[in-house]
């Protein structure tokens, strides 16, 4: 799990001013709305007098407050009140928790899960098609029992189609797949490819009447968003999934989909169910594979030339994990457990040079170079 990045960790709808406990890369997170503007406040859900959660507690002004002890903290993660104390005694400047930025994009909720300051942090992802006239959006969900980044792979892997997904849009029978360019930079990949899927069914045979080649177009954007583009010609449609590392054994998906045909509010449940009916054919397969996590090792996996995609995914992953962006979940899950509880830095820890000592929580560990063999 890779930190220095924008993940998508809820639903913007689903975030109000009652706290709400969320997580992300093995972290706890509270995220709540703040009163006076209704601005989106990420912090560490450990309280640091006694590490309670204070996504369990409630809003006060513009602070949360933990339910323990009735600590309050601001949105920059400072404790503004102790009420055991005496009024004439100053708050410890180790009264901190750390703070994270937080936006919203797509009705979406981003949280930058790391410490770069904003010039270096890479971008949120970028979905430009997003609200422009004429499409209509979908929100869904699914969880997987895998590794996101088994998830990701697996979302702009090509070749699974014919055999995965056989029987709704795949062809066994044309399971080819023809020589495809990748795109990439640092920040992703894209690929095109022409399929010949069998005619849809239910609504969508209404688009396509007769089997013609369908343009579909996979992409991964760092560290783990899987796009989905299929052109029909004159209908598209995009599946923009968010996959969530909750741990090291549990995914979370939270997805977008849009379209540019059958843009009532009357298709929407059919919409989002061909998204949840592809997710429910590739569960099994992807909760099954071994190892679970995905190798650090380009050379542990043979690959072949329909995984180009995949391949570049794997590098651009493995090019963060050298930076030291890694994070050691297990190490956290052995040499920590029950001991000490661990989070990931936040920007403040740089940038603030008064607080460089004033952390009571201590950074999570990064794999070393001795650890990535395993493929963390």
């Amino acid at each position: 799990m890779l930190k220095n990045f924008w993940y998508a960790v809820e639903f913007s709808a689903a975030v109000t001013e009652q706290p709400k406990r969320v997580v992300v890369l093995g972290m706890e997170l509270a995220l709540f709305r703040r009163k006076s503007d209704r601005k989106l406040i990420a912090l560490s859900n450990l309280c640091v007098h006694r590490g309670g959660s204070i996504s369990d507690g409630w809003t006060e002004g513009d602070c949360i407050v933990c339910p323990y002890h009735g600590w309050q903290y601001d949105a920059d993660g400072a404790c503004t009140k102790i009420p055991a104390n005496p009024l004439d005694h100053p708050i410890p400047k180790k009264a901190h928790v750390d703070a994270y930025p937080a936006e919203e994009h797509y009705g979406l909720v981003w949280v930058f899960m790391g410490d770069l300051p904003a010039a270096e942090r890479p971008p949120i992802p970028p979905f430009p098609e997003f609200g422009q006239p004429g499409w209509r959006a979908v929100y869904g969900e699914f969880t997987w029992k895998a590794h996101y980044s088994r998830v990701v792979e697996n979302g702009i892997d090509i070749a699974h189609t014919p055999f995965v997904h056989a029987a709704s849009f795949g062809n066994r029978e044309q399971p080819e797949i023809q020589s495809y360019e990748v795109e990439s930079d640092d920040n992703g990949g894209t690929a095109r490819v022409t399929m010949m899927p069998p005619l849809p069914k239910g609504l969508w045979k209404f688009l396509r009447r007769e089997r013609t080649p369908v343009t579909v177009s996979p992409s991964f954007l760092m560290p783990n968003i899987a796009r989905l583009d299929i052109d029909l010609g004159k209908w598209r449609t995009i599946v923009f999934d968010a996959n969530i590392p909750i741990d090291e054994r549990t995914t979370r998906t939270i997805f977008v989909q849009i379209r540019n045909f059958f843009t009532g509010a009357w298709a929407d449940g059919d919409s989002r169910n061909r998204v949840l009916k592809i997710m429910r054919e590739d569960q099994r397969t992807v909760e099954s594979q071994r190892p679970e996590l995905l190798p650090y090792d380009l050379a542990a996996e043979l690959h072949v030339k329909s995984d180009a995609l995949g391949v570049s995914y794997r590098k651009l992953r493995k090019k963060y994990l050298d930076k030291g962006w890694g994070i050691d979940s297990h190490l956290i899950r052995t040499a920590y457990a029950g001991r000490s509880a661990v989070v990931i830095p936040s920007p403040a820890r740089r940038e603030n040079p008064e607080l460089a000592r004033a952390w009571v929580m201590p950074e999570a560990p990064v794999i070393t170079l001795r650890r990535k063999a395993v493929g963390e």
